[in-house]
């Protein structure tokens, strides 16, 4: 295992990436494969799907939908990979708990005809674009996974789902704020812009070292937290609404996709 760990880096092909995970490599993807969009992932029964897919288009800032897939486990977005195997990290849910992380989702997922996946854009994809522009991505550096908090900000409710919105957080030297807000902002399909500059209270976020997933920021002299809505806010769903059953992919462990970042820059 301590091979594949090593093998893996900003310059790994995606279908390299795919296949570490597939043989058992179980590590965050913030900081590999270079130059390639990465996705969040929810897989739920056909009975809740509609439901969701309506969430998720009222709530395009923390559900960007990048791809449905019914019945199947081939995402159009990288043909020929496997969502129940190719992401480093799962999590199974029943009635709103959390049951189980497991590396192969290929026993808990069942029967692909019975269930619909949504594969939703993350802002790991805009996080090249920021380093190109000299912007520092902290938790990158420290090869740490990011930071992400619930907020006391709602959701639009569709159907049987409501949630609270999830937010990642980035520390971003004050005089880099404005540039990150503006590269980013390039990017709608995996989050865009941000929703929060500072004063994490407004989020209801008192305590920053201490996210509810991820791991704790890295904050330097003079930076600013800086907040953008996140695909971990499905998770948060899952919680609140309480389906029967779900799959998705654990909080920074995302699927990387075959596609370059550039197909979802907006200029």
């Amino acid at each position: 295992m301590n091979g594949l760990t090593t093998a893996l880096s900003a310059s790994s092909p995606p279908e390299q990436a795919r296949q570490a995970f597939r043989s058992g490599l179980v590590r965050p993807t913030a900081g590999l494969s270079q130059g390639y969009a990465q996705a969040n992932l929810i897989t739920l029964p056909r009975a809740d799907a509609a439901d969701f897919q309506e969430f998720a288009r009222l709530n395009p800032k923390p559900c960007p939908l990048l791809d449905v897939l019914d019945g199947t486990t081939e995402p159009a977005i990288a043909p020929g990979a496997d969502l129940r195997v190719d992401l480093p990290l799962y999590r199974v849910w029943r009635d709103g708990e959390l049951v189980d992380e497991v590396s192969d989702a290929t026993d808990a997922w069942g029967d692909p005809a019975a269930l619909v996946s949504f594969v939703i854009g993350c802002s790991f994809t805009f996080e090249w674009a920021l380093l190109d522009e000299g912007i520092p991505v902290r938790h990158i550096t420290a090869d740490r996974n990011v930071p992400m908090y619930r907020t006391n900000v709602s959701c639009v409710g569709a159907g049987a789902f409501s949630s609270p919105l999830v937010v990642s957080m980035r520390g971003i030297p004050a005089e880099m704020v404005d540039a990150a807000v503006e590269v980013s902002g390039r990017y709608p399909l995996v989050h865009g812009a941000p929703v929060q500059v500072g004063d994490p209270e407004k989020l209801g976020i008192t305590d920053l070292q201490h996210p509810d997933y991820g791991d704790a920021p890295i904050l330097e002299a003079g930076d600013v937290p800086v907040f953008w809505a996140c695909g971990v806010t499905p998770q948060a769903a899952v919680v609140a609404s309480r389906p029967r059953f779900a799959i998705t992919h654990a909080p920074g462990h995302m699927f990387i996709s075959d596609v370059p970042n550039d197909r979802y820059l907006v200029v």
